[in-house]
Formats: C-alpha cells, structure tokens, sequence
C-alpha cells in the first residue's frame, strides 16, 4: 500500500505559530501534534519569511495556510485529453472510424514522435470516455467502443451437439510453420451467424497479416460454405493458398470438395478450443461492431461485406508495429512473386 499523508489543519498550524513564539524546537512540536519532524520541518521552510525580507515576523499560520491552498491548486495540471482541446478532437475522429483506444494511441505515437504532450495512452482514452458527464457525446463515443458495456460477460461453452466430420485432418499435424507464422498464405475460418442461425457471413483471416476476408453465404449449410469460401478463396494469389484452419461445424461436411476445388488443404481445430484460432476469434469480436448479434446477415451484399473488411484491413494493428494488414499482405505478396523470395 502507498503512504498516506495528510495536509496539516488549520488548527496544526496555530500551534505551530503559538509554539515558535513560545520558542519550542521543531521536534517539540512534531511530539505534540504527532506528526513526523520532517513535516514540521518542511512547513517551517516553506513558510518562514527570508531573513531579510521586509517586515519579517515569523512563521504566521494565517499566511501559511493560504499559502499552502494557492499552491495545491497552481499544482494540479490540467488534463492532457481535455474535451475542449485539439488532441480530444483527434481522439473522437478515430473512434469514430472504428479505431479501439490502442490503435489511436500507437498511431498518435506515429504522427507525433518527438511531441509528448500530442500522445496518449489507451488507459488515458479510457478513463477520458468514462469520466464524461452523461449525456449525448458520453453514449456516442462509449457506443464507439467494441465492448460499449461495462463487464464482460462469462461464455458457456455448453455440450457439444455436433456431428463428427468426416475424413479431418487434425491441427496436431498442421506443420510447425504454420503454428509458427513464419510462412504466409496460411489462413484462419469461421462463420458469424445471424438471427436464429438462419443468415450466416464466412470469415477468413490470414494468419501472419491478419488480413480479413469476408464471404457471402446464402445460408448456414455446408452447400453455401462450399461455395462462398471457394470464390473467396480463388480469388487470392495462389502463393498465399496454402491452408485453412477452422472448426468442427457442420457446414465444413464438404471441406475435401473445397481443397479439390481450391489447392487450400483444410485442417480441424479439437472441440471447444476457440484458442486454436485465435486471429479468428478475436477478428470476429471486431466484426461484431459492423455486423452485430441478433441481426439478419443476409441483407448484407458481398459489396457491403468487401467494404467492412477494408475498413478492418486498413487499421492500424499493435502486432504489426501499428501498420495495417493490407500493408503486411502487400509487402509479403511482394516478396513471394520475387525470384527464389519467401517470407520469414
């Protein structure tokens, strides 16, 4: 725990005063009030007029005490992120555009690297948003936030009630490099469900460049995952198909279709282990801010779904030292169309 010190009282203070006239020493008054010496003696020097200064007249806890107050308050520094200062308007553009509290603080550390005082911390972000009085601009931006309430709810994992897919290939053969990320063109899948699982958006994140595609599906069923997944899939360079990590859902029934299909050999995660694709599950809690729970997916067209995966693509991401995935992809494709190029 942090020491705890109290500010003297005016009443410290008129004893003070009335024990220097009386001639008592500094720790004759520490013993009487309690108090350390040293914060006697730290009252004494602040407040004792210098030897030659005009009508010196010893310690006065009048004086002092007013003192004491002007100088709390000339202490407190105004806020870094305050609402009516540039920097806050900054702050408020980027949460607007879907950016969380730490890509806005890597990317101010970015624009301004030699100005401190034009750079602030995601902590500070936060605790800027929350300590808005309630109203209008406190819910806009809090609602900019991908987790806008306040405590994060517990996921049940529940019982499996899936079938058994045939002829899988488990992740516990993947090759290590793919666990690694030292190669690309190895992805990540999923699909995000709509209202009662009856509209459904296939996701697709590669996992070196967290690049996120996003495909259409008809429905939920194995026929739309077929086909969605294929059309996204060959429209990649065929150097970044390699392979795809997903779980043990249903509508991956046909995924030896899709390898034959795409080249892209489909490896399965073991059950109730989101954390085996973890670029894909936390790529999913970022959709959620455009493609929410509860919603109807299918009102959404692959033009629209293209439109919010280049909004994803072109954030800046920690990982990557605040460049954004496009810019890694690019960069990494790149180097693979090179003589003899490869990515490491």
């Amino acid at each position: 725990m942090g020491t705890h010190y109290d500010q003297l009282s005016t009443e410290e203070r008129a004893t003070i005063m009335l024990m220097a006239n009386e001639g008592k020493s500094l720790r004759a008054m520490a013993r009487t009030l309690h108090r350390a010496p040293a914060t006697i003696s730290r009252e004494w020097r602040r407040h004792i007029p210098p030897a030659d200064a005009p009508g010196r007249s010893g310690y006065d806890a009048k004086l002092a005490g007013q003192e004491a107050r002007r100088c709390r308050f000339k202490s407190r520094r105004s806020p870094k992120l305050a609402v009516d200062g540039v920097l806050f308007g900054v702050v408020e553009h980027f949460l607007q555009e879907g950016w969380s509290p730490g890509q806005i603080a890597g990317a101010l550390k970015m624009m301004w690297p030699d100005a401190p005082e034009r750079r602030v911390s995601p902590e500070t972000i936060y605790t800027c948003l929350y300590a808005l009085p309630r109203g209008a601009l406190r819910q806009e931006l809090i609602a900019c936030l991908r987790k806008a309430h306040s405590a994060r709810l517990p996921r049940s994992r529940g019982t499996d009630r899936r079938g058994q897919l045939s002829d899988m290939l488990s992740i516990h053969v993947r090759p290590p490099a793919v666990e690694d990320r030292a190669l690309p063109g190895h992805w990540e899948g999923d699909f995000i469900k709509g209202a009662g699982n009856r509209s459904a958006v296939g996701v697709l994140v590669e996992r070196t460049s967290r690049l996120v595609l996003l495909a259409k599906m008809d429905d939920a069923t194995a026929a739309s995952a077929l086909a969605g997944y294929t059309r996204k899939l060959n429209g990649i360079a065929e150097p970044m198909r390699q392979s795809l990590t997903y779980d043990q859902g249903k509508e991956m029934a046909r995924h030896a279709e899709l390898t034959a299909q795409t080249g892209v050999k489909v490896y399965f995660c073991d059950p109730h282990s989101p954390w085996q694709r973890g670029s894909c599950e936390n790529t999913n809690g970022l959709l959620r801010q455009y493609l929410p729970k509860g919603t109807d997916l299918s009102i959404y067209s692959q033009e629209e779904l293209d439109a919010i995966a280049e909004r994803l693509n072109q954030r800046p991401r920690a990982i990557h030292g605040y460049f954004p995935p496009i810019s890694v992809y690019r960069a990494m494709l790149e180097r693979l169309n090179q003589p003899n190029g490869s990515v490491h």
